[in-house]
């Protein structure tokens, strides 16, 4: 049996996953309140794309400043900014593989979801952690893996329920947990669990772990 990860939700994008003694957390951005802290108990930080609302610059340039152990991974345009770091920080596309504090990840995906054709296409990338937990960041990118858990962003200016429908079915999960959920109201949150469930347009159900609590995967 696999030793269990334990998944925390903070707000929006952010998750910090745990395995024994390795941790580490994914997209602590600007409207995650606790990401300083976050970020201050883990090892390494894995971010999927540029956007503000995932990735906390000025948080993670004193991160590194204040940790030389500290270890954090994205696409090149966002590492790209501490070349002065590079034992530090490691710029990361598809068909990438690394080790994170104990974890292995693998990453796919190359672009932003579309928003409109107005807004530039931004880097994006997803982490398949573990060979279980896939975090796509702002993206509806199917990865040529098995995925366990799968974390589904359900609000923002790109996200379509059809098309989030339809990627979850596309991938498979045995387990799905709401992301990228902050623009949704409590009812909002319910709302998206119900069309994306097993009652409506996808196999799995979709589950909401609160803000500050923690999932055993």
């Amino acid at each position: 049996m696999r030793p269990t990860i334990q998944l925390t939700k903070h707000a929006h994008a952010c998750v910090t996953l745990t395995r024994d003694e390795a941790r580490i957390v994914i997209d602590p951005g600007t409207f995650t309140p606790d990401a300083a802290e976050a970020v201050a108990a883990a090892a390494a930080v894995l971010i999927t794309h540029e956007h503000f609302d995932h990735f906390d610059e000025e948080l993670i340039a004193k991160a590194l400043e204040a940790r030389a152990e500290l270890r954090v991974y994205g696409p090149q345009s966002v590492v790209g900014r501490w070349e002065a770091r590079r034992g530090q920080v490691t710029a990361v596309a598809a068909g990438d593989r690394f080790t994170a504090a104990g974890f292995d990840v693998a990453v796919f995906g190359e672009l932003h979801a579309p928003i409109h054709r107005a807004i530039p296409r931004v880097a994006n990338v997803g982490y398949l952690v573990d060979e279980r937990v896939y975090h796509p960041g702002d993206a509806y990118h199917v990865p040529p893996a098995p995925v366990d858990t799968l974390l589904l962003p359900t609000s923002g200016p790109w996200t379509k329920v059809g098309e989030a429908a339809d990627f979850m079915n596309e991938v498979g999960p045995r387990k799905a947990i709401q992301i990228h959920e902050v623009m949704l109201s409590e009812i909002g949150q319910q709302s998206m669990t119900r069309f994306l469930g097993p009652d409506m347009l996808t196999k799995v159900p979709l589950e909401i772990v609160p803000i500050g609590e923690t999932a055993d995967l």
